[in-house]
C-alpha cells in the first residue's frame, strides 16, 4: 500500500554518524539479529571498513510497526565525503525525504549545507537529527541554534539521538513515518522505473537498482531501456534486505532491483528509464546531470599483456561508478592505457584500490593533473587534460588554470598553521569567521593544481586531524604555466611530464631528479637525469657508473701505463653510452609518482 511506504536517505557531513544510525535502524527493525550483526553493516566493501567511510550508497528495506500500522521503509545510506557527492545526488532521486544528521559536538559543517541544498533542489522533506548527544563535548542547544540559524530549519523540531548508544531510535522511526510523505504514483499506469545504481554480478550479469515511479514490474516482463533502446527479459525482481530478496513484483513507490541477464555491461546506464516493451511510457524520467571530472590521471597495466583485462575491468567498474570517465591513451614508456577523470583525490585513490582488489589488476597511475585552458596567438582557445597535449610555448598568448573556493573548518588554535598552509599553496584569503565558539572557518581561493597532490594530508597534519575541507570550482584565471619534462641521457620520459606554475618548476624538478637517482639501476656508463622547461635545463642529477678497476694489474712502474688503460676505459664507456638503452623499471615510476616532496 502506497500510504505505508517511505523512501528516505541519511545525509550528513563526513563522520557525523550516518552508517551507525543505519546500523541501529536495521537492528531495531529486527532485520539483523545479534548473531549476524556487524558495525557498518551496509558497507559491504573491505575498503569501506578499513577506512571507516562509506564509498557507495546502498539500499535496504526495513519494516516498522506502530499503532497497528506496518510501514515499509526504504533506506538509502549515502557517503559523506565531498568526492562522493554524486552518489548522494543519485540516492536522493529515489527518495521523498531525508534525515539530515548534525553532530552535537561539531555542529553544522560544510557538507551538511551542501547536502541540504541538494535535498532542497529535489524538493524533499528534511528532518534534522542531532546525533552524538551522549558525547561529553555535546552542545545540543548550540546545535539546535545552528540548525535554525545556518540551515533555516526548525531546530526545536530536531530529533535528538545517539546512534552509538541506540538513544532516540524510536523517535527517528516516528519522525520518518509522520514527516516524510508517502510516494505518489499509479500502480496501474505504464511502467516508469529509474536506474539509480548498478553493479556487476559475475554469475547473473548486471544488477540494476531501481525506483519504481509508475506501474508494476514482475519477473518474465519484457523490458525496454529507453536511453539505450535495448530490450531484455526480466529474470528476477526483488527488494534489498541485507542481501537480495526475490519478490513477486515491484510496484509504484517501491525501491528494488531487477536482473535481466544483461551480460554486456554497456546495456545498463545509470539514470536510464526502464519501461515495458509492450506498453512503453510516453517519455523517460529526467536522468542525472552528467558530472564533470576535476582531476585527471592515466592508468596503465604493469604488464602490457594485461591491457585487455584492464579494459574489461574498467568497463565493469564504471557500471558501479558512473562518475569515472575514461578514454584510450598511450605512452612511449608505459604502452597502452586509459586517461581517466575523477571527482577528486579520494575518488582517484578509491578507484585505484578497487581495481587492484576487486578486479585483480596491477596498475600504474601517472601524476594527477587538472584541466588547463590556453588562448593561442591565432585566437583559438584549447583545453588540455594531459601534459602531452601542452601546446608549443611560442604559440601561447595566455594560459589559464582552474581556481577553487576552499572552505576549511578548524579548531581556533590551528588558525595560524592553516593560514600558512593556504598561503604556501598560492591561496588568497577571502575571509575568516567563527560559526561556533572555538571553531573557525577560513575561506581561500586556491589554484586547483595546488590541492591535487597532498593538500588534504597536510591539512590533517597541521590540525592534528581536526580540520575538515570542502571546495567548489570557481573559474579559470591567468597563470604562468610551463611544462616540466624529465630527460634520461637527453631522452624525454613522457609519463613523468607535468604542467606546473613557473615558480614551482625548479623545486619540483630537483625533487624528482633526486628520487630518480635513488630508484634507477646503475649502468656501465654515467646517466644524466635532467629536469627541463622547454630547452632550458633547470635541475640535474648524475647517476655514476659501475667501474671496473682496470689498473689493478699495474703494480709500480710508470704512471703513463695506468693513464693509457684509463683512457681506453673512458673511450669504451663513451661508445657504450652512445648505443646503450636505459630500461626504466616500473618501481621507479611508482616511487616518483607517489612522492611529492616540494
Amino acid at each position: 500500500m502506497l500510504k505505508n511506504i517511505r523512501n528516505f536517505s541519511i545525509v550528513a557531513h563526513i563522520d557525523h554518524g550516518k552508517s551507525t544510525l543505519a546500523d541501529r535502524l536495521i537492528q531495531a527493525s529486527g532485520l539483523a539479529g545479534d548473531r549476524n550483526f556487524q558495525d557498518q553493516i551496509l558497507d559491504s566493501m573491505d575498503l569501506e571498513r578499513e577506512r571507516g567511510i562509506t564509498i557507495k550508497s546502498s539500499a535496504v528495506t526495513l519494516d516498522w510497526s506502530s499503532g497497528g500500522e506496518t510501514y515499509r521503509l526504504n533506506l538509502i545510506d549515502t557517503p559523506g565525503h565531498v568526492d562522493f557527492s554524486y552518489e548522494v545526488s543519485r540516492a536522493l532521486a529515489a527518495c521523498e525525504g531525508v534525515l539530515l544528521l548534525v553532530d552535537a559536538a561539531q555542529g553544522v559543517e560544510a557538507q551538511t549545507l551542501a547536502n541540504l541544498y541538494a535535498a532542497m533542489e529535489q524538493d524533499l522533506a528534511v528532518i534534522p537529527v542531532v546525533n552524538k548527544i551522549d558525547l561529553p563535548a555535546a552542545d545540543v542547544d548550540g546545535a539546535r541554534e545552528q540548525i535554525t540559524r545556518d540551515l533555516g530549519l526548525d531546530g526545536d523540531a530536531a530529533v535528538l539521538a545517539s546512534a552509538k548508544k541506540g538513544l532516540g531510535i524510536d523517535e527517528v522511526f516516528r519522525a520518518i513515518a509522520e514527516r516524510i510523505p508517502p510516494p505518489s504514483g499509479d500502480p496501474a499506469g505504464p511502467l516508469l522505473a529509474l536506474i539509480f545504481d548498478a553493479f556487476y554480478d559475475p554469475f547473473r550479469g548486471a544488477v540494476a537498482a531501481v525506483r519504481i515511479f509508475e506501474g508494476r514490474l514482475k519477473a518474465g516482463d519484457q523490458i525496454l531501456m529507453m536511453a539505450k533502446g535495448a530490450e531484455y527479459r526480466a529474470e528476477e525482481v526483488g527488494v534489498f534486505r541485507l542481501g537480495r530478496e526475490e519478490a513477486p513484483e515491484l510496484s509504484a513507490g517501491m525501491v528494488g532491483y531487477v536482473i535481466a541477464g544483461i551480460k554486456d555491461v554497456s546495456g545498463v546506464a545509470i539514470g536510464d528509464t526502464v519501461t515495458l516493451a509492450r506498453a512503453p511510457a510516453p517519455a523517460p524520467l529526467p536522468g542525472f546531470k552528467t558530472v564533470k571530472p576535476v582531476v585527471f590521471s592515466s592508468i596503465y597495466p604493469v604488464s602490457t599483456d594485461d591491457y585487455e583485462s584492464l579494459a574489461d575491468a574498467l568497463e565493469k567498474y564504471r557500471l558501479n561508478d558512473a562518475a569515472l570517465s575514461c578514454q584510450k591513451d598511450s605512452s612511449m614508456a608505459l604502452g597502452l592505457g586509459f586517461r581517466c577523470g575523477f571527482l577528486g583525490l579520494l575518488h582517484l585513490e578509491i578507484v585505484q584500490e578497487r581495481l587492484e582488489r576487486e578486479f585483480g589488476q596491477s596498475i600504474i597511475m601517472t601524476s594527477p593533473s587538472v584541466r588547463y585552458k590556453f588562448l593561442l596567438k591565432s585566437g583559438e582557445e584549447i583545453a588540455i587534460e594531459s601534459p602531452q597535449d601542452y601546446p608549443d610555448p611560442a604559440s601561447i598568448e595566455t594560459a589559464y588554470e582552474p581556481y577553487i573556493r576552499a572552505s576549511i573548518m578548524t579548531p581556533e588554535r590551528y588558525i595560524g598553521a592553516v593560514m600558512k598552509l593556504g598561503l604556501d599553496r598560492r591561496g588568497v584569503s577571502q575571509g575568516l569567521s567563527y560559526p561556533s565558539p572555538g571553531r573557525a572557518e577560513l575561506i581561500f581561493e586556491i589554484p586547483l593544481s595546488e590541492i591535487v597532490y597532498d593538500f588534504y594530508d597536510r591539512l590533517k597534519s597541521v590540525t592534528q586531524g581536526y580540520g575538515s575541507f570542502d571546495y567548489e570550482l570557481l573559474d579559470f584565471r591567468p597563470g604562468r604555466l610551463v611544462r616540466l619534462d624529465f630527460l634520461l641521457n637527453g631522452e624525454r620520459l613522457d609519463a613523468l611530464s607535468v604542467v606546473v606554475h613557473k615558480d614551482r618548476a625548479r623545486g619540483r624538478a630537483v625533487s624528482v631528479c633526486e628520487r630518480l637517482k635513488e630508484e634507477l639501476p646503475r649502468q656501465q656508463f654515467k646517466i644524466a637525469i635532467q629536469g627541463a622547461v622547454g630547452g632550458e635545463i633547470i635541475a640535474r642529477s648524475t647517476l655514476s657508473a659501475f667501474r671496473k678497476d682496470v689498473t689493478a694489474k699495474c703494480y709500480g712502474g710508470d704512471i703513463s701505463r695506468k693513464r693509457k688503460l684509463l683512457e681506453k676505459q673512458k673511450k669504451g664507456k663513451k661508445r657504450m653510452k652512445m648505443v646503450g638503452q636505459i630500461e626504466v623499471p616500473q618501481s621507479a615510476f611508482i616511487a616518483v609518482l607517489k612522492s611529492d616532496d616540494d
